[in-house]
């Protein structure tokens, strides 16, 4: 026998609870008896109705779930988060549960993740490294700590079950930079299967909690893990994988690396151009050995950091000589024009509003209405155009400023460094862009261009030198030699892509 208070005690899913009062229970023998909606096996009469109780408890529930996913979609659209836990490393706020507080032991466990992530080590990699220094991964943290909610399924067994998965879903949260998420997942209907939302999708509320990792570091971070980076025989990922370009074709320049057999020692570290490897006739080798990159970027990191720290305002005009504005006062009187085009824009529009009245009611004529209105709307226009090139130069220039910035406190921390750590490499280079080899004298001339971040290519200024006769004749020598050889390169590049004659003449 199996007594029930009523039917939704059984179960809301009609088709379910049908199939045990109706099917499950009469073949087994099961006498079933709901109090509430007086139903009673014994009594097939009582049960006549039960069907339709279990659709309308099913209807109940899909009424109750419409009414939450209503609720849960004008909370996250206010920017609460619809979450009911918080994200590892914060704990909610006792004096209001939609805010987030920093959680400072788990945030130095996300600190550190992220430090890794930018020191090149992938999500499993830094698994390995958090549970070989037992660190307490977040399900079972939560679970013990009193400011977090612990899950039912939590394997206390386990607390340095760190994994691949958890780390990367740390890395990629947005609320780490002090933003609000929502609507990274969605339902269709009550039964309908939770499938995750794209990116573009989400709803994010910028700065509505204390952050732990900055912008800056958060995006360097999706950075370095969105390059593919594997060990080879040395047992080590080459931390300039991803960062070398050919100036020829575009293509990211590929590493090869290998130990002697004999000593043990590092024989071969070098780049080159895959689409050269592929079919030499394309491009060209553009061999350049990782030894050679390290030197060129660690001179240039410190010779850089240390003009923009000795000099920061030369060092700010030139980072903005491509500007088009590149001083303060300037901004002063851009950002005065533009409020004065708005204010004009708006003027015209109540003009142009008043005229076409004045124009319905017969108080103008049609012909003096179709001239003002063409003129009125010909300076809006014009407004709008240059309010547009205005606000353009202005976000570049606030762009440009915060740029300056970021570099600057990165040039303060590393102009003296002596080594080129992973961690160095990251935070100063954006990508490295190797040019074809040139020979001049009988020498091998290769051209690098190191693009930074947040200021792009930037050589720092030298003084000029004043040459001789002798000395500018061989500089002129140099450079007729390296056009004559780049022409030469092109020749042979142009002769490869040309079919052979009985191919052609087939």
């Amino acid at each position: 026998m199996v007594i029930a208070k009523d039917l939704s005690r059984v179960g809301r899913d009609y088709i379910q609870t049908g199939f045990y009062t109706e099917v499950y229970f009469r073949r087994k023998g099961v006498r079933f008896i709901a109090i509430g909606n007086g139903v009673d096996t014994v009594n097939p009469i009582s049960s006549e109705f039960a069907p339709f109780m279990n659709v309308l408890n099913e209807m109940y529930l899909r009424e109750q779930s419409k009414k939450m996913r209503t609720f849960f979609r004008q909370r996250g659209n206010s920017g609460k988060p619809t979450n009911t836990l918080c994200v590892y490393g914060y704990r909610k706020d006792p004096a209001d549960k939609n805010h987030w507080l920093v959680d400072d032991e788990a945030a130095a466990v996300v600190r550190r993740i992220y430090q890794l992530a930018i020191d090149c080590h992938g999500p499993y990699e830094i698994a390995r490294i958090l549970e070989a220094d037992k660190v307490e991964c977040p399900a079972y943290y939560n679970a013990t700590h009193d400011t977090c909610m612990k899950r039912s399924n939590t394997d206390m067994s386990k607390p340095y079950a760190w994994n691949g998965v958890t780390v990367s879903n740390i890395l990629q949260r947005p609320e780490y930079m002090g933003h609000t998420v929502n609507f990274r997942s969605s339902k269709n209907g009550l039964k309908a299967k939770r499938e995750t939302k794209p990116q573009e999708e989400w709803m994010i509320f910028e700065n509505t909690h204390e952050a732990i990792i900055p912008e800056d570091r958060w995006q360097l971070a999706q950075c370095v893990l969105a390059v593919r980076r594997r060990t080879d025989s040395t047992g080590k990922a080459n931390s300039l994988t991803g960062k070398l370009y050919c100036a020829e074709c575009g293509a990211k320049l590929n590493n090869h690396r290998s130990r002697a057999k004999q000593t043990g020692r590092e024989s071969d570290d070098y780049y080159d151009c895959p689409t050269y490897s592929q079919n030499k006739g394309d491009c060209c080798c553009h061999y350049v050995t990782t030894a050679f990159i390290r030197s060129v970027l660690l001179q240039m990191i410190r010779s850089v950091s240390q003009y923009a720290v000795s000099d920061e305002a030369a060092f700010a005009d030139q980072v903005r000589a491509l500007s088009e504005v590149r001083h303060a006062d300037t901004v002063k009187d851009m950002t005065a024009k533009a409020a004065k085009a708005r204010k004009r824009i708006a003027e015209l529009d109540t003009i142009i509003q008043k005229l076409y009245e004045s124009y319905a009611l017969g108080k103008t004529p049609e012909s003096r209405f179709n001239l003002l209105s063409s003129a009125y709307e010909k300076e809006q226009a014009q407004l709008k155009d240059k309010l547009a090139k205005t606000e353009e130069a202005l976000a570049t220039y606030h762009a440009d400023t915060t740029n300056i910035e970021a570099f600057m406190a990165l040039a303060r921390q590393y102009r003296d460094t002596e080594e080129l750590t992973t961690s160095v490499i990251n935070s100063f280079i954006d990508r490295v862009v190797v040019h074809a080899p040139q020979k001049v004298n009988g020498q091998r001339h290769v051209q690098i261009d190191v693009i930074f971040r947040f200021i792009g290519c930037f050589s720092v200024p030298v003084a000029p030198t004043i040459l001789t006769e002798e000395q500018l004749q061989e500089e002129a020598r140099r450079a007729r030699e390296r056009e004559r050889n780049h022409q030469k390169y092109l020749r042979k590049k142009e002769r490869n892509k040309k079919p052979p004659h009985d191919q052609a003449a087939a």
